[in-house]
């Protein structure tokens, strides 16, 4: 995926995201969001926030910071924070992959529907990791490639579309999750079919030491 293709296409997204996207998508951010298990104060960044269908799920007592690459899903999510009188939340236009985000600033961070849409996933999860405080939560829900023969070989068909779609329709969890060395604590099926994924994992720093060791994931079916 090139940059300037990911602001292009959700440019071209915008105005039908929600319609397109809203209700098919909505059991894992709800997923998401009830798996952080937030505490009132708890700082949460929700990076590739879209056009911010998951603000109103999180309780009020906890302070969102939603960045996204595309000024124009933004400009959306900003009505909808005003709409709403969501004043627990703070919107910047920003790459995922390069914030401007202090060192372990947030407790928690989210990347949802962005891992397969990023340039550079394993920048993606660094940039994380990073502004995430040590023994924090790593939320990531995403498509993974499917294991049905059928649906891998129509989204290796589709993967030359890329950066058209906006996504990577063969993106594998084997590798991205041995590329960026995550060791998720929870693999959790969500949404229509379980056909998207939610991955849990500790942001285990230096001196973090994972809680569930490597042969013991959680994973649900």
């Amino acid at each position: 995926m090139k940059l300037e293709a990911v602001q292009k296409t959700y440019k071209r997204y915008a105005p039908q995201y929600d319609l397109l996207f809203g209700a098919i998508f909505h059991p894992g951010r709800k997923a998401v969001i009830d798996d952080l298990e937030c505490q009132p104060g708890e700082q949460v960044l929700e990076v590739g926030v879209g056009t911010g269908l998951s603000l109103p799920l999180y309780d009020k007592s906890v302070q969102v910071t939603g960045i996204d690459i595309s000024e124009h899903m933004l400009e959306i999510a900003r009505k909808r924070k005003a709409r709403l009188k969501l004043d627990n939340v703070e919107l910047h236009v920003m790459n995922a992959q390069e914030t401007d985000f202090p060192d372990n600033h947030f407790d928690k961070v989210v990347a949802m529907y962005v891992a397969s849409v990023v340039p550079d996933p394993v920048a993606l999860v660094e940039e994380m990791r990073r502004i995430c405080k040590p023994g924090g939560q790593l939320i990531f829900v995403n498509h993974f490639n499917s294991n049905n023969p059928v649906i891998s070989r129509v989204e290796r068909w589709l993967e030359p579309l890329a950066n058209t779609l906006g996504f990577h329709p063969g993106f594998s969890m084997g590798e991205f999750l041995a590329q960026t060395g995550l060791k998720p604590e929870q693999v959790m099926p969500v949404n229509l079919f379980g056909y998207w994924q939610l991955l849990r994992a500790i942001n285990d720093k230096p001196g973090v030491a994972n809680t569930m060791p490597e042969d013991n994931i959680a994973v649900a079916v």
